[in-house]
Formats: structure tokens, sequence, C-alpha cells
């Protein structure tokens, strides 16, 4: 029997707008400042993962104190927030407002899942956030992705079951979280990177709605 897609739910960073660039720059200045080797290559295994996982990648076997690690926590979010009022409307990626208005006009509930702590800001500066049903961030959860437990979250807040959800991400980890979840997914990226995705468009201006929600619907 077919499934009905009845729930859409969104990351925010590298989906939706561009701000995973700011990370980057921002994750960059902690590096060049602590003397650590970082650049976009390794800046892939930040995407999708928490604040503090990211520091703890980024420091490797470093073990500062906890004063420390939770300033340098701070000000990481010092350069990000910097960064981020360049932010308008304009910043929203390709395809984002027409995929939002397709999933409106099917009469689908709409989420966004994102591990920023910065999430209702972004949104707000974005102009967007009156086109979502549930708003979840960094603080919603205690674990993030790839644990499922935000994306069970929006489900439930949704009240959609987890099998009628699709998530939108561009990370592996948000991939592996809509998996465990029990829910299909659509990879935003690279297909070599997010080939365990159900689908992978290189962005969103690339789906076509229809014909997509048509090949999840038959999973």
């Amino acid at each position: 029997m077919r499934r009905k897609v009845e729930g859409y739910i969104f990351d925010l960073d590298g989906v939706l707008t561009n701000t995973s660039e700011f990370h980057y720059l921002a994750w960059k200045r902690i590096a060049e400042e602590l003397k650590i080797p970082f650049d976009r290559k390794i800046n892939e295994n930040l995407k999708g993962v928490s604040r503090h996982e990211c520091l703890r990648i980024l420091l490797g076997e470093r073990n500062p104190d906890s004063s420390l690690f939770e300033e340098l926590l701070a000000r990481k979010n010092s350069y990000y927030r910097d960064y981020i009022k360049r932010i308008t409307p304009k910043s929203l990626l390709p395809g984002a407002l027409n995929i939002l208005d397709c999933i409106r006009e099917k009469g689908g509930r709409i989420a966004v899942a994102s591990v920023s702590k910065n999430t209702d800001e972004v949104m707000t500066m974005l102009g967007i956030r009156g086109k979502f049903d549930v708003i979840l961030d960094g603080y919603s959860v205690k674990k993030t992705k790839p644990e499922p437990e935000q994306f069970l979250l929006a489900s439930k807040m949704l009240s959609i079951v987890p099998g009628c959800c699709v998530v939108f991400e561009d990370s592996s980890a948000g991939i592996e979280a809509a998996k465990r979840a029990g829910m299909l997914s659509v990879g935003i990226g690279s297909s070599k990177r997010l080939d365990s995705a159900d689908l992978v468009f290189n962005g969103l201006d690339k789906i076509e709605f229809n014909s997509m929600l048509g090949k999840l619907e038959r999973f």
C-alpha cells in the first residue's frame, strides 16, 4: 500500500539558506587561533552535528578544561552571529520558497529541525518563520543528529506518524537520523556524500515537486 507523505521536515543550514558558510568561517577563525589545521574537507565532518560535538571534532586529542571549552563555544557563536547579521530574505537558497508553497498547496505540514541555537533568529531574518508549523533548534533536544530524537519530536508536534514524514538534509548525520527515525529522506547536495538518502538533488531548485512526491510515496 502506498504511503501518503504529510509531514515535511527541513534542516536549515545548507538546505534553506547558506548559513553553513558562516559556520565554516567561524570555525576557521577558531582553528586559526588555536593553530589547528582546518579546511573545507575537514568542515564536512562538522555538518549536521551540535556545536559541542563540532568543537570536540575540531580539537581532536586536545582536552582543554571545561571553562576554556565553554569559552571557545561562546567565541565561535559570537563570530557566527556577527556573520549572520548579513542575512536577508535574499539569502534563501534557490527553490526554497517554491517548495514551501507547493507543500502548502498539497495541505502538508512543515517543520524545521536544526542543531543551530540561532534558528529562530535566522528564520526571522529570512522572512520565513510564519511558513512553518513547528520550529525546533539546538535547545529542543539533548541528543542531536545522527540521533533521531529531534526528528521524532518534530513528527510528534506535527501530529504525523514518522513513516509519513520526509526529511530534507544536506548532511550524512541528518540522513542517518532520518532513517533511524523511520522517515523518508531527501539529500540536498552531493549524491556521493548523501548516497544513503532515498532521493538526492543538487538543490531545492532542482526538485519538481509532484514528481518527487510520487517517487517518495512509492517507497
